[in-house]
């Protein structure tokens, strides 16, 4: 596996994570290092970085350097972003910092916006709409169109700055409405999808407010609403309370209300009832750039199956049984939305297939227990591509694949019924079943499974697991062997 080493050198916090990956095959984050160095604080209308900041950068990029060669990783990739680019004394600070044993390559607006740009696209439910990339020097703002980057600018308003440059939140939004009314491709039709620490905070933080999941914000929906929430939370405590808010980072707690007043500004001018927040930013960017080097642009195809193909190369044992499990799982979906006994949706065949591939993961925990392991993986690590809602929804229809009763009269009982009987199928993991029909014999379900002679096992097994189903159809369901 190689590993590579992504600097993010940014006006808030120095970052370093570390990829481990195989090209073309599985990926993960290895380990990561963040230390809020501030660097934009205090630049003042000289735009100049200050010795403090300064002082703390360097230690920080020591740090870095120590860690990569301790770790022994060599393939390393630093960027510096809005504070680095503008300061007057940047290129002194540049100096210093590859003086210290790190190389950095100072990113210009445009190329900030398309890493920001390429992490979205790989990560979240977006190929046509708009980003939002806040850092602490700037934020990007980007029109996304046929899964590229069509259009972006950098405008002053990064959480850091925000905080520092404007008398309180009236002028802060005039500024920002200012900006934005002067984009002519801004808002409109389209989701808006957002990166940057304290996005992700502010998300947290609205999770937490609002009494919902708070297992992360891959994939989460911030609304306005929640927002309002946040920011009226933020407005009601002083800087210290604002540091103990959970969800919030202490470190950004006096820059928090800032950028929420910005995030909201920004939603309210382009006319967007949420944003859909992702846990990658310019790091993934980057890294991306690498790993789908073979592609133009570096974007996957489809994010979902992407998501879904990493899991399974990272923790799948047998991808073949998982492959099966999926093809009688969507086949009876089908036939029973043929016969009438349910109403077939794309967006639940597509959730009844990621669960059907990742129903087996959480054995590469331990076999006790493996559905809740399955559903664990599925939850910390997030499911890109998928809102957070539907993540927890296969999560929960992984969960009760081998046992257990979910609640009634709802997509998970039903998706989990379906994917229990078509996993005791491959109860064997010989591949004897050809092929699953769905009939119906005087209101009675018939699972009609064409099997290869002597798949008794499979059978046996299914015959065994159609209650949940039943209980979910109303209906009594029979597995029917036929050439067995």
């Amino acid at each position: 596996m190689r590993r590579t080493a992504v600097v993010d050198l940014g006006s808030n916090s120095f970052r370093l994570v570390v990829f481990r990956y195989e090209p073309g095959g599985a990926w993960s984050v290895w380990d990561e290092i963040r230390e809020p160095v501030r660097i934009a604080a205090g630049m003042g209308e000289d735009q100049t970085l200050r010795p403090k900041q300064i002082k703390r950068a360097l230690e920080t990029v020591r740090t870095f350097v120590s860690f990569c060669a301790q770790a022994g990783v060599e393939d390393v990739v630093a960027t510096g972003t809005s504070a680095l680019r503008r300061a007057a004394n940047g290129a002194e600070v540049v100096a210093q910092i590859e003086e210290a044993g790190l190389p950095v390559r100072i990113l210009d607006e445009r190329e900030e916006a398309w890493y920001g740009a390429l992490a979205i696209l790989n990560s979240t439910s977006v190929s046509d709409g708009y980003g939002l990339d806040m850092g602490g020097g700037s934020i990007q703002v980007m029109r996304l169109a046929g899964r590229d980057l069509a259009e972006s600018v950098s405008l002053p308003f990064g959480a850091v700055r925000a905080t520092e440059d404007f008398d309180g939140v009236k002028p802060l939004r005039k500024a920002v409405r200012k900006a934005l009314a002067e984009l002519e491709w801004f808002g409109g039709d389209g989701p808006l999808a957002g990166i940057g620490g304290s996005v992700r905070n502010i998300a947290g933080a609205a999770q937490r407010l609002c009494e919902l999941p708070n297992g992360g914000v891959q994939g989460f929906k911030l609304t306005t609403e929640m927002l309002r929430t946040v920011i009226e939370e933020l407005e009601s405590r002083d800087v210290e309370g604002r540091r103990a808010l959970p969800g919030i980072n202490p470190d950004r707690g006096d820059v928090i209300l800032a950028a929420a007043v910005v995030l909201e500004t920004v939603m309210a001018e382009g006319g967007f009832e949420a944003i859909e927040i992702t846990e990658a930013g310019l790091r993934e960017g980057l890294f991306f750039e690498r790993y789908l080097a073979d592609r133009e642009p570096p974007v996957f195809a489809d994010v979902r199956a992407a998501t879904i193909e990493n899991l399974v190369l990272r923790y799948g044992r047998d991808r073949r049984h998982a492959e099966r499990v999926a093809r009688w799982a969507i086949a009876l979906y089908d036939g029973l939305g043929e016969i009438g006994a349910i109403e077939c949706d794309e967006e639940d065949r597509a959730l009844l297939q990621a669960a059907a591939m990742l129903h087996d993961i959480g054995r590469a925990v331990g076999f006790d227990q493996r559905h809740k392991h399955a559903r664990y993986l599925i939850v910390s690590d997030g499911l890109p591509g998928f809102d957070r809602d539907a993540t927890y929804d296969i999560a929960e229809i992984v969960r009760y694949v081998p046992k257990g009763t979910p609640d009634a009269e709802t997509r998970v009982e039903r998706l989990a019924g379906v994917l229990r009987v078509a996993e005791q199928l491959e109860r064997g993991r010989s591949g004897d079943v050809d092929g699953v029909a769905v009939d119906e014999d005087d209101g009675k379900v018939e699972i009609l499974v064409d099997a290869q002679p002597g798949a008794s096992v499979g059978l046996w097994a299914a015959r065994h697991a159609v209650e949940l189903l039943s209980e979910s159809l109303q209906r009594d369901v029979e597995v029917v062997g036929r050439n067995a």
